[in-house]
Formats: structure tokens, sequence, C-alpha cells
């Protein structure tokens, strides 16, 4: 990929802005859509291209990156009448960095190819830090030729970048990544409503363990905000539970059962019954200490 690569940039959230603005950095040419266009109003005023619809950055666009929310929000994009893959031109680069259902980065997969357009699917870890600091973890699905001629363009954005195999591999790891941090954030919780309680002082807990055996992104990262009683997303709580339940249908499909990711989904529902959709993840901390009064 060199500097004449027109990249479109679908969706500009939390993880969205932070991506195209590094491309947009590098001196890449970038044209961005999403449903607000107030989102995107920082990455314009940096030159950035505003366009009215997917089926326009299809058309201008000749590598475009999707972070959307939902997997019908995905399918929608692609498959839709107005989708990418209805109006891309042949020899377009299609890379979904949302985290969705690794059946359907297979079908989006197998349209593209049949209009010779290249899919890959590459779900990203690192929350909203990761994202502006340019070292997200990029789990990626679909061929290895296309692969290494997104690398360098993934390098912009990414510090731990791997290849997982055919289309649908990105999201079959990125689901493993979730099932590891929705116990992760029971435990990370649980440690420091124990460490309150205790009488000891939490922040110097978090000292002591986060280097040892129990260390975690989720318990270096997230704990610091728990203990502030800051509960801003980095990664909202509605997204989580997308994940979880992603995650549980694909073990169905595989005859698994996974009760500890159970469990964790059904204690975010209650978050939602409570109403913390909106909320990043780590708001658990703040319903435990309910559950728990000194």
């Amino acid at each position: 990929m060199d500097q004449t690569t027109v990249i479109g940039m679908i969706g500009i959230g939390v993880m969205g802005k932070s991506i195209a603005g590094h491309l947009l950095s590098k001196g890449y040419q970038v044209h961005v859509y999403t449903r607000t266009k107030s989102k995107a109003e920082d990455l314009i005023t940096r030159g950035a291209i505003w366009k009215d619809s997917p089926k326009e950055i299809a058309t201008s666009a000749n590598v475009i990156f999707t972070m959307v929310g939902y997997p019908q929000d995905v399918a929608e994009v692609y498959l839709g009448k107005e989708g990418l893959i209805a109006h891309v031109d042949r020899g377009t680069y299609l890379v979904d960095m949302t985290t969705s259902k690794p059946s359907l980065a297979k079908e989006i997969y197998e349209q593209a190819l049949a209009k010779q357009v290249f899919a890959l699917d590459a779900p990203v870890s690192g929350g909203d830090i990761g994202a502006r600091e340019a070292r997200l973890s990029i789990m990626v699905g679909g061929d290895r030729e296309v692969f290494d001629r997104i690398k360098p363009l993934f390098e912009l954005i990414g510090t731990h970048i791997i290849y997982q195999g055919e289309a649908g591999a990105g999201q079959h790891t990125k689901m493993c990544n979730q099932i590891t941090i929705a116990s992760n954030m029971i435990g990370v919780t649980e440690a420091l409503i124990y460490a309150e309680q205790a009488g000891l002082n939490p922040k110097q807990v978090l000292q002591s363990i986060e280097t040892g055996a129990a260390g975690s992104w989720s318990l270096s990262q997230l704990g610091p905000r728990m203990l502030k009683g800051d509960y801003d997303p980095g990664f909202y709580v509605k997204h989580f539970i997308k994940d979880m339940a992603i995650a549980l249908e694909a073990a169905e499909e595989m005859k698994l059962t996974l009760p500890g990711l159970k469990l964790a989904k059904h204690i975010y529902d209650q978050l939602v019954a409570l109403g913390e959709e909106e909320s990043g993840t780590q708001v658990l901390f703040k319903h435990f200490m309910k559950i728990n009064p000194h």
C-alpha cells in the first residue's frame, strides 16, 4: 500500500475514530462515514473527507475498514443493497474490525470473492487506550496473501498483529479473547472489593498483584478506573454482552458448555437491567459494591 491508496472508514466510535486518525496522520487520504456525522467532525477538521453512505465509501475508496456495532450492522454495511460488496470495484480490500459472528465473516468473504474483492475479518483488542496509542492486538482471518498486503496498514494502528487462518478465524480468536476477559472481569472486581473490605489500600494491592501470576490487562487498565469510580466506556457493557452472546452461540454450534462465560453474561445482563448498558465494562465494580455494603 502506498500514499495513493484511498482508505475508507465506516464507524467513527470509540475505536474507529482513533484508527482513522492514525491512518490520516500518516498521510493517507481517508474517507469517513458514520451514522452520526458529529462524531466525525474532528477527523473532518483534520482533513478526512465525509461521505454520506457506505455506498459512497464503496465508490471512492480502494481499502475500506469497518468498525460498527453489531452483526446486523455488519450484514447491512457489507451485504445490503446499498452496501459495500454491491458497489465496490473489483480488487478492493474490505477489512471488518467489528467483533462479529465467524459465520458472517465467512459469508462476507465468499460473496466478496465472487466479485473478485478481497475480504478480511480483523477484530481487535486493546480498548480505547490501545486504539489511541496505536497498539491494538489485531486477529486476522482470510487469505494469507491478502493479509500480507494489508499488514503495513495494520502496523499503523497495532503492535501485535497475527494471521490466524481462513475467513472467520479472526472472529473465532476474538471470541477466545472475550471468553477470557468475561471471567477475569469478575475476578478483578471481587479482588478489589475484597481488598477494601479487608482494610487494605487497594492501589497498593494492585501494585503487588498486577505483576504476578494474577496480572492481566483488565487488572492493570480497568482496576485503577474502578477505584476512581470512572465508568466511562473504553468498551461498552452493551457491546460486551453482544460479544458474549456470539461466543455462546458459536460454542453451542460446537457442542461446548462454557459455564464461566454463561455466568459472566448473566451478571452483565443484570447491569443492563440497571440501566448501565452505556457504561464501560468496569462498572461491574459499582454493582458489586452495592451488593456488598461496608
